[in-house]
């Protein structure tokens, strides 16, 4: 039998060690909330940055916490709930309008990686399309994105304005999607004959899509993604620091061997030597 003593020492001890538990337990939660970011991202560049991301995790024991949609949704969504660390668009059009609204750190911004607008058609290329000016052709179905949030829709339309095609192509348009990477699955699944998006979606699935590149003179600037600090992120160190690995060598590697174009040199040997960076342009009422 146990004296009594022994017993309340021993109770005193198992309260001693449910208490430091406790506290151990609260300072682990605070240190992991510290320890996660926020990121709203177009899904032009969903591929490589979850990639990125997984690494990153891995390196620092920072979590990343990544959403993915149409980068007008996505600024919306930041918007709306007043969260997020990072506004990672698809294009610098959306950036502006995040600028404008007061939702990033104007000198914060980065440009990140390059896009170049192309067609895009299921593997085998059905229909034999070659140049934009195919698209035009009777019984052929065309895929965009939303051009009013989503960046490759915006550019879609841009491509057909400028060349003089909207008139055209669009009676063969017969679907718009919220995202990137939905346009990219129109083309994967057969769903139309042809998209109008990234030259690297057939990276992200080269058994099922191929890239049909535009004539440098129909490309009417060269997009990038750009990437910057919200107006008020709750883990800004921790922000900086991913935004820092993704600038990086490591980081850049990543998004290279995903098809992107890591440098504006990288891009500018497709376009004519004129040809914008980034930029805006604005979606013509009649699309909108």
């Amino acid at each position: 039998m146990l004296s009594c003593t022994i017993v309340k020492k021993i109770m005193l001890l198992v309260l001693a060690g449910c208490c430091i538990s406790a506290v151990c337990c609260q300072s682990f939660c605070h240190a992991a909330e510290g320890k996660t970011i926020e990121v709203f991202a177009g899904a032009a560049s969903k591929p490589a940055t979850e990639e990125a991301a997984q690494l990153f995790e891995k390196k620092t024991g920072i979590q990343v916490l990544l959403h993915f949609g149409g980068s007008g949704k996505m600024l919306a969504d930041m918007k709306l709930t007043g969260k997020g660390d990072i506004f990672f668009p698809g294009s610098s059009d959306f950036m502006e309008l995040a600028k404008k609204e007061g939702l990033v750190q104007p000198q914060t911004e980065e440009r990140l990686i390059y896009l170049l607008p192309s067609i895009n058609v299921p593997r085998g290329n059905p229909k034999k399309i070659q140049a934009l000016a195919d698209l035009a052709r009777p019984g052929v179905s065309i895929g965009i994105g939303r051009p009013d949030t989503v960046c490759v829709g915006l550019y879609a339309v841009e491509i057909l304005e400028k060349n003089g095609l909207a008139a055209t192509v669009r009676p063969n348009i017969k679907t718009n999607v919220e995202s990137c990477e939905k346009v990219a699955q129109l083309a994967a699944l057969g769903m139309v004959d042809a998209v109008l998006g990234w030259s690297v979606f057939s990276s992200w699935n080269p058994d099922k899509i191929e890239t049909i590149a535009l004539k440098p003179a129909e490309i009417p600037r060269i997009g990038y993604i750009p990437i910057a600090l919200s107006s008020a992120p709750k883990n800004p160190d921790a922000a900086r620091q991913f935004i820092a690995f993704l600038k990086s060598d490591e980081g850049r590697a990543i998004f290279k061997k995903w098809g992107y174009l890591v440098t504006e040199a990288d891009a500018r040997k497709y376009v004519l030597p004129a040809t914008p960076v980034g930029g805006t342009w604005e979606l013509p009422q009649s699309w909108r």
